[in-house]
C-alpha cells in the first residue's frame, strides 16, 4: 500500500482492517483533492472557483437509515425509538466486513482531523473516504491539525465512508441499501450507499451529543454562535431554513461557528472548523458573507447552473431545495480565533412560522424557554418536500432531535441550569410569515429580523414596554428601532382578526399535542408555559 501526503510515522489503516486498499492518500491539500475529483469526473469548477458536485440519489440525510449499535455501552443510556434505531453488534461486524471487502484494492482518501475547539474536550477523528470530495468535505468541516499535530496524530474515532457500497437489507439488517451506523464501543461510524456529505458531519455531532453531556457534563447544542466586540456571546438555535447560519453571519460580530457547539464551564466553543450553509435563493445582497465564502476551497452540492454552464444558479431547485455549500470557517473574515467565546448572554430560538401566528420577536421566561426548547418548532412550507402543499408543523426536540442519542430532557435540564447560572436573556424569533400564512401574508423582511436581533443584543429591548400574546403568553415589545411598530404584534398585521385568532388556537393545539410525549418528564414551571387554548375556544 502506497502513502501520499503527510501522516504520522507508522500510521496505517491496519487497525481498522483496511490494510489491503490499493492506495491510501493521506491528508491531501484541498487543491489536490479538487484535482482528484476533476480527474475522476466527479465534479467541476464553477466561475467562483468553488468545486461543484452532485451527491446523487440522496440530497439530504436519511434519518430512518441511521442506526446505533446496542451493547453494554449504550443499552441503558441511549434514547431508543424513532430517532435512535437499534443495530446488533454482530450485524455491525458483518456489515463492516463486507465494506472492507468492497474497499480491497480500491483507492481511499484519509483525513486526520478533530472536533471541539476547546482542547479539554478535543476529539481526534480519522476519516477514510471512497471519494476525494468527501474527504475535502471532512477537511472543510472538521478542525484542521497543524503539521506537527499530524506527525503525532492518534485517532480516537474512525469514520469509513463508501458511497458506492450498497447494503443488502436482508443480509445486513439495514432498512435499505444506504446506512449510517454509530458504534460507541468501537468508536467507529460506517456510512454507505449515500454520497450526501452531511452524514459525515452529523455522525460526529451525534457522537459529541452523547459523550459531552453523558461523560463530561458539557451541553452540546445544535446552534450557531457569535461574539460582539464587547465579548458578549450570542447563541442561535433553529432548524434548517430558519436563518441560523444567515443571522449568525453578522459583519458586526465575530463568528464562532454556524451549526454545532458545546457549552462548558469555560463558555461556548465550536465543534467544527467550517460552515455548511444552504444556498437556495442565496444572494449577495442578503447574505454577503456566505456569498463571498463561495470560492476555491468551497464545495457546492446539487446546485443548478445558468446558461453558461459554470455560473451557479442559486434559485434552481431542480435537484433539491437542500442545495448546500461547505467551506472552511476562515473563508469568513470576522471569525473568532480560536472558535470559542464566553458564556452566552443572549439565546435566540429561531422559527420559520409559515402560519403567520408567532411574533417576529418575543421575550421568554425561563419556563417558556424550556418549553420552546423542548418543542423545537418550525414549519415546512409548500414545495420544500414532496407531498407538502400547505404549511406543516415540524417539531424537533432541542432543535436537533435526529442527532440526540440521549433523551431531550437531559439537554433541556442542562440548558435550564446554564440559564440560571449566567442570567441569560432568551428570545423567540419568527423569521417566517406575517399578515397571514404562507401564500397569503408576506415573509418577514430579513432587515427587520436583523434589526430586532441587534436591538436585543445591544440591550435596547430591556426597557421598552411589552404586551402579552393572548394564546402563547409571549412578551412582545411594543417598539423596536428600525422596525415598523405594527408588525411587532402579529395579530395587527392580519386584516381578518378572527381568522388570526382561529389560526393561533390551531397552532397552539399542535404545540400541546406535540408536547404530550415529554409532559411526564417536564416540571410544573415548564408545563405552565404551554399555550392557553381554552381561553380562545
Amino acid at each position: 500500500m502506497n502513502h501520499f501526503g503527510r501522516k504520522a510515522d507508522g500510521a496505517t489503516l491496519d487497525s481498522i482492517g483496511l490494510g489491503k486498499v490499493a492506495n491510501a492518500y493521506w491528508n491531501l491539500t484541498p487543491a489536490e483533492l479538487v484535482e482528484e475529483t476533476l480527474m475522476n469526473g466527479q465534479g467541476m469548477l464553477t466561475n467562483t472557483g468553488a468545486l461543484a458536485v452532485d451527491t446523487g440519489e440522496f440530497t439530504g440525510r436519511s434519518p430512518q437509515d441511521r442506526f446505533v449499535v446496542i451493547d453494554d455501552t449504550t443499552r441503558d443510556s441511549v434514547w431508543w425509538g424513532p430517532v435512535n434505531h437499534k443495530f446488533d453488534p454482530e450485524k455491525f461486524d458483518a456489515l463492516y466486513a463486507r465494506m472492507r471487502a468492497y474497499l480491497t484494492n480500491r483507492d481511499v482518501y484519509v483525513r486526520d482531523a478533530y472536533a471541539c475547539a476547546d482542547d479539554k474536550y478535543r476529539l481526534n477523528i480519522r476519516v477514510v473516504t471512497e471519494f476525494p470530495w468527501s474527504n475535502m468535505f471532512a477537511s472543510n468541516m472538521f478542525l484542521r491539525p497543524t503539521a506537527e499535530e499530524i506527525d503525532n496524530f492518534d485517532p480516537e474515532w474512525h469514520i469509513v465512508c463508501a458511497p458506492d457500497f450498497m447494503a443488502e437489507a436482508g443480509i445486513d439488517g439495514t432498512r435499505q441499501h444506504n446506512f449510517a451506523v454509530l458504534n460507541f464501543t468501537k468508536k467507529m461510524i460506517i456510512i454507505g450507499g449515500t454520497a450526501y456529505t452531511g452524514e459525515i458531519k452529523k455522525g460526529i455531532f451525534s457522537v459529541l451529543n452523547y459523550v459531552l453531556p453523558h461523560d463530561n457534563n458539557v451541553l452540546s447544542m445544535h446552534c450557531s454562535a457569535n461574539v460582539g466586540d464587547d465579548g458578549d456571546t450570542a447563541v442561535f438555535f433553529g432548524l434548517s431554513g430558519t436563518g441560523k447560519t444567515t443571522l449568525s453571519s453578522d459583519p458586526n460580530r465575530h463568528l464562532i461557528g454556524d451549526d454545532e457547539h458545546g457549552w462548558s464551564e469555560n463558555g461556548v466553543f465550536n465543534f467544527e472548523g467550517g460552515c455548511y450553509a444552504k444556498t437556495i435563493d442565496l444572494s449577495q445582497e442578503k447574505e454577503p458573507q456566505i456569498w463571498d465564502a463561495i470560492k476555491f476551497g468551497a464545495i457546492l452540492e446539487n446546485i443548478g447552473f445558468q446558461d453558461d454552464g459554470c455560473t451557479p444558479d442559486y434559485h434552481d431547485a431542480t435537484k433539491t431545495q437542500n442545495t448546500r455549500v461547505s467551506y472552511p470557517i476562515d473563508h469568513i473574515d470576522n471569525i473568532m480565533e480560536p472558535s470559542a467565546g464566553g458564556h452566552a448572554k443572549n439565546i435566540f430560538f429561531l422559527t420559520c412560522d409559515a402560519f403567520g401566528v408567532l411574533p417576529p420577536i418575543s421575550r421568554l421566561t425561563k419556563g417558556q424557554a424550556m418549553y420552546h426548547f423542548i418543542s423545537g418548532y418550525t414549519a415546512k412550507v409548500a414545495g420544500t418536500e414532496a407531498g407538502i402543499d400547505e404549511p406543516v408543523t415540524a417539531f424537533s426536540a432541542c432543535f436537533g432531535s435526529p442527532f440526540l442519542p440521549l433523551h431531550p430532557t437531559k439537554y433541556a435540564e442542562m440548558l435550564g441550569k446554564k440559564m440560571e447560572e449566567h442570567d441569560v436573556n432568551v428570545w423567540l424569533v419568527n423569521t417566517g410569515w406575517s399578515g397571514g400564512g404562507y401564500g397569503e401574508g408576506e415573509r418577514i423582511k430579513l432587515r427587520f429580523t436583523r434589526a430586532m436581533i441587534t436591538a436585543a443584543l445591544e440591550g435596547k429591548l430591556d426597557n421598552v414596554d411589552y404586551t402579552e400574546h393572548a394564546v402563547f403568553g409571549l412578551q412582545m415589545p411594543t417598539s423596536c428601532d428600525n422596525v415598523p411598530t405594527e408588525i411587532l404584534d402579529p395579530r395587527n398585521t392580519w386584516s381578518d382578526k378572527d381568522a388570526y385568532d382561529t389560526k393561533a388556537v390551531v397552532l397552539a393545539q399542535k404545540f400541546i399535542d406535540n408536547f404530550d410525549e415529554y409532559s411526564d418528564f417536564a416540571n410544573e414551571e415548564i408545563m405552565a408555559a404551554a399555550p392557553k387554548v381554552a381561553e380562545k375556544v
